[in-house]
């Protein structure tokens, strides 16, 4: 009897607190919330396992469902982190961070993969991730919208601040993916994986950096004069100096279809400060975004410019460099990047001769591209810091640059102190350059490097081929990272 009393008694309560619970969940979204988090968290910590992976990765505190979208052989998701807005003081105030979570099984090695940009949402395999056959973690860099914070307090835009975003997201899911880890990143996204390597050196067990410029002395771009001076063969060279040189020339006409077009479109230039500077800017840009993204094998199709109409000339500059690249609209979403080039990354400055009083303004400084009421200072020691780590420092990192890009000039470079790392440049390739671009012999001990830096077994790292079959949906021949956009940015 006794034991009836209590029974009916324990159940009396437990109806009770249900009861008052559904309530509160009823008023309290937040409270609804939090239960649903605990129940996660009490589920997965019952048997971790063999909980499916969304709730394994939803009882992290601080992780939320985007979306989650269904692709073949893997779970894909779309999330947002929350973030302490400056890791120095992590009680001052959160953001939210997107990242997504290709997920194939935790059994299998994790590729940490950073664009220094934003986010896709669209599922896509990096080529360690293919090569290595594994998981992939992708992170919106902060300060990208719609990661960034409100309000947006600038100063709290570095490197440092960066690197430490990633380091607590890889401790937050280290615990799920308990195998090995390597950071990758093409272009901006390969110089945030060094960065994070160079403040974070026990993190990840290898590095494999894209394309990654290296600028450490921001006021000595001369590396870059050389190369123009060499790449390719004069008759291509001439061919564009040559068109480069003619915009400037019928400046007048191409401008104004450069304000019919502004107009149109509704186009306006007040962070650059007037059309003639953002006209200039895209001209200027022509030459290099030609040879970021394009190259030799298609010289032939720029026209002759002596005997171009100026609607060829405009339309030539406009499918290589973009008319849009300076306008306020083009600027926008790119502020972030102009920020950090401004304060601790550096720009390219490049002095083309060929356009000798010709050009008003020469390349402008990533300041004339952010909006003037957002302060800023460089801080020319940081990027001597990071390429001083890389030569004493560097382990287990693999710098891979196309031969015929320009950001390749300034590179990262290894001394005395790395340790089983490399700098590889794949002969003839530009921004999209790659693993499987290099010569033979570099391209089998970079693949067998990343097979070993990732745990697989010693027989797969003796082959040095890739683990997974390459897949047109979601690999891309060049990093998405890379892709050919307006604007001169790594």
């Amino acid at each position: 009897m006794r034991k009836s009393l209590r029974w009916l008694l324990s159940l009396s309560v437990l109806i009770g607190t249900v009861g008052s619970t559904g309530v509160a969940t009823a008023a309290d979204p937040a409270a609804r919330a939090e239960t649903g988090r605990a129940g996660l968290a009490a589920a997965t910590a019952a048997d971790p396992q063999t909980a499916d992976i969304k709730d394994r990765l939803l009882a992290i505190p601080g992780m939320s469902l985007i979306e989650e979208k269904p692709y073949a052989g893997y779970r894909f998701f779309v999330l947002n982190y929350e973030q302490p807005v400056d890791h120095r003081r992590p009680w001052a105030g959160t953001f939210q961070q997107r990242i997504s979570v290709l997920h194939k099984d935790t059994e299998r090695p994790t590729v940490f993969r950073t664009s220094g940009y934003g986010l896709s949402t669209a599922p896509s395999r990096s080529e360690p991730t293919r090569i290595v056959d594994g998981n992939q973690i992708s992170m919106e860099y902060r300060f990208f919208t719609p990661s960034r914070p409100q309000p947006a307090d600038w100063s709290k835009l570095d490197i440092w601040q960066a690197a430490s975003d990633q380091h607590r997201i890889f401790t937050a899911l280290k615990k799920i993916y308990g195998k090995k880890w390597l950071s990758t990143g093409a272009s901006k996204g390969g110089m945030t994986a060094t960065y994070y390597e160079r403040f974070y050196p026990k993190d990840m067990d290898g590095v494999v950096a894209y394309v990654a410029p290296n600028d450490v002395v921001n006021n000595e771009d001369s590396a870059y004069d050389r190369f123009f001076e060499k790449v390719g063969t004069k008759e291509c060279r001439d061919r564009l100096n040559n068109m480069q040189r003619e915009a400037l020339l019928r400046r007048g006409p191409l401008e104004k279809k450069y304000a019919d077009w502004a107009n149109a479109e509704g186009a306006t230039f007040n962070t650059v400060g007037t059309l003639d500077k953002a006209f200039e800017a895209v001209v200027l840009d022509f030459v290099w975004g030609f040879r970021q993204y394009y190259g030799e094998s298609v010289c032939d199709q720029i026209p002759d410019a002596a005997t171009a109409s100026d609607d060829t000339v405009y339309e030539t500059i406009d499918a290589y460099s973009g008319w849009a690249a300076y306008t306020d609209q083009g600027l926008e979403g790119y502020t972030p990047y102009y920020y950090q080039a401004a304060t601790e990354l550096g720009s390219p400055t490049i002095k083309q001769p060929h356009l000798k009083g010709l050009s008003r303004y020469g390349y402008q400084p990533a300041r004339n591209f952010v909006p003037r009421e957002i302060p800023m200072h460089f801080k020319p020691w940081v990027m001597r810091d990071v390429d001083s780590w890389v030569r004493h420092n560097a382990n287990r990192m693999l710098f891979v640059y196309g031969g015929d890009d320009p950001w390749g000039a300034e590179p990262f470079r290894l001394g005395k102190g790395a340790k089983d790392s490399y700098v590889y440049y794949a002969p003839g390739a530009n921004h999209g350059a790659n693993v499987a671009g290099l010569v033979p012999a570099e391209q089998a001990n970079a693949t067998a490097r990343i097979l070993a830096w990732a745990g697989v077994p010693a027989p797969a790292v003796q082959a040095a081929k890739p683990l997974a079959r390459f897949d047109a949906r979601i690999d891309r021949t060049v990093d998405e990272d890379a892709t050919r956009e307006h604007g001169i940015r790594p």
